[in-house]
C-alpha cells in the first residue's frame, strides 16, 4: 500500500516558531535582570580599584588556592605582616572576591540568555546575534580580569578591563532597551544618529582617558582648578605618560614614572572632558523637547552636570571615596543614555517586529500619519 507523499513544509513555516509568551515573559525579566547586575559589577569594579583591592587576592581565580578568603586566612595574615600597608588584607581580599563572584553570576546569566534567545530565534524580530555578541564580549572581559591580577595591575590591562566593562554595559542596555515597548518616533532622524555616534565614540574615549588617570593614580596630579599647577600648559611629559607597554608606576626601563607624565594624564583627561560635555550636551539641549527623546535627553543633560560637579569636588577634596565612585558611575550612566537615544534615533518612524507582544507582526500594519 503506497502512502501518500508528504508535501514538504513551506521555508516561512520552518522558520517561525508559534508564540511563547512564558519564555519570552522570563527571557525579559532575566534580560533586565541582568543589565541591572552589569551596572552594579561596574560601580563595585570601581570600588575595587579606588580601594586598592584589585590585589586584595594576588592569584586567579581563588584566593590563595582557596575559593573564598576565610582558608586564606594564615596567608593574608602572613601578607599582612610583611607589608602593614600593602595591597592584600582581609578586607581588600573579601572585596575582590565578591567582585568576582558577582562576574561568574552575571557569566552565566549570560549564558542563560543567550540560551533562551537562541531557542527564540525562529520568532519574527528576534535574531539571537547581539545575545551570542554579549556572551562573547563577557568571556573577554573575564579574561581581562584575569589578567589585571596576574599582570600586577599593569595600567593598559586595567583601562581595557574598563572599557570592556563600559562595553558590554553599552551591549546589554541595546539588548534590554529593545524589549521595552516605546511609542514610534514620528520624527525625521537626519543625521542624528550619525552624531550619536560620534558622541558615544568620544564618551568612550574620554572612559579610557579616565581609566588612565585612575589606573595611574594621577586624579590628584593636579590639585587647582582651572589652571594645573598655576599655569594653563603646565611642564608636561605626554611620551612618558602614555607608555602604554609598561608596570604600574613605573616605565618600561623600571625607572618611577615622573610626576610630569602624571600631569599629563591628568590635563589631557580634564581638558577633553570638555570637548564630550560640549558635544552630547549640545545633542541632549537639541532633543529635550522630542517626543520620544525627550526624557533621555533630559537625563542626558543631568548627568553631564553631575560628572562636572563629582570631577571638580574630586580634585578640590582630594579623591574622597564616594566622589570618585560616583564619578565613575555618572560614566556609566552617560553610557547606558547614549546608547538608549541611538536605539530610539534608530527606530525613529518604525515599529520593531512584534515590539511588547509576541502576536503584534501577524497583526496588519496601521496606515501612517502623512506628514
Amino acid at each position: 500500500m503506497n502512502r501518500p507523499a508528504t508535501v514538504p513544509a513551506s521555508p516561512s513555516a520552518a522558520r517561525t516558531d508559534p508564540p511563547r509568551p512564558h519564555l519570552l515573559a522570563r527571557y525579559r525579566k532575566l534580560v533586565f535582570l541582568t543589565w541591572f547586575l552589569t551596572l552594579d559589577l561596574i560601580m563595585f569594579g570601581a570600588f575595587v580599584r579606588l580601594t586598592d583591592s584589585g590585589l586584595g587576592c594576588p592569584d586567579w581565580p581563588g584566593c590563595y588556592g582557596h575559593l573564598s578568603p576565610l582558608g586564606a586566612g594564615d596567608h593574608i595574615r602572613a601578607a599582612l605582616e610583611a607589608m602593614p600597608y600593602g595591597p592584600v588584607s582581609a578586607f581588600k581580599a573579601w572585596i575582590e572576591m565578591i567582585h568576582r563572584y558577582a562576574g561568574a553570576i552575571l557569566g552565566m546569566m549570560i549564558i542563560a540568555i543567550t540560551a533562551c534567545a537562541w531557542r527564540l530565534r525562529h520568532q519574527p524580530g528576534r535574531s539571537p546575534v547581539l545575545a551570542c555578541a554579549v556572551l562573547v564580549m563577557v568571556c573577554i572581559q573575564g579574561a581581562f580580569g584575569a589578567w589585571t591580577v596576574t599582570h600586577r595591575l599593569m595600567p593598559l590591562v586595567v583601562t581595557t578591563h574598563l572599557v570592556l566593562g563600559m562595553s558590554l554595559l553599552a551591549l546589554m542596555t541595546w539588548l534590554a532597551v529593545r524589549e521595552k515597548a516605546h511609542a514610534p518616533i514620528l520624527v525625521d532622524p537626519g543625521a542624528g544618529r550619525a552624531w550619536m555616534i560620534l558622541g558615544l565614540a568620544v564618551l568612550f574615549l574620554q572612559i579610557a582617558l579616565g581609566g588612565w588617570v585612575s589606573t595611574n593614580y594621577a586624579a590628584l596630579a593636579c590639585m587647582d582648578f582651572p589652571t594645573c599647577h598655576g599655569a594653563w600648559l603646565p611642564p608636561m611629559d605626554f611620551r612618558e605618560g602614555y607608555a602604554l607597554l609598561r608596570g604600574l608606576g613605573q616605565l618600561s626601563s623600571g625607572e618611577l614614572i615622573s610626576q610630569d607624565a602624571l600631569t599629563a594624564i591628568h590635563w589631557t583627561h580634564r581638558n577633553f572632558a570638555f570637548l564630550v560635555i560640549a558635544l552630547l550636551g549640545i545633542l541632549a539641549w537639541r532633543w529635550r523637547r522630542t517626543p520620544g527623546l525627550a526624557g533621555p535627553a533630559r537625563l542626558l543633560l543631568a548627568l553631564l552636570a553631575l560628572q562636572l560637579l563629582t570631577g571638580l569636588t574630586t580634585i578640590f577634596f582630594q579623591w574622597p571615596l564616594l566622589i570618585a565612585v560616583m564619578h565613575n558611575g555618572g560614566a556609566a550612566g552617560l553610557v547606558l543614555v547614549g546608547v538608549t537615544l541611538l536605539w530610539r534615533l534608530s527606530r525613529a518612524g518604525k515599529h520593531a517586529p512584534g515590539q511588547g507582544n509576541p502576536l503584534a507582526a501577524a497583526r496588519p500594519e496601521a496606515p501612517r500619519m502623512p506628514t
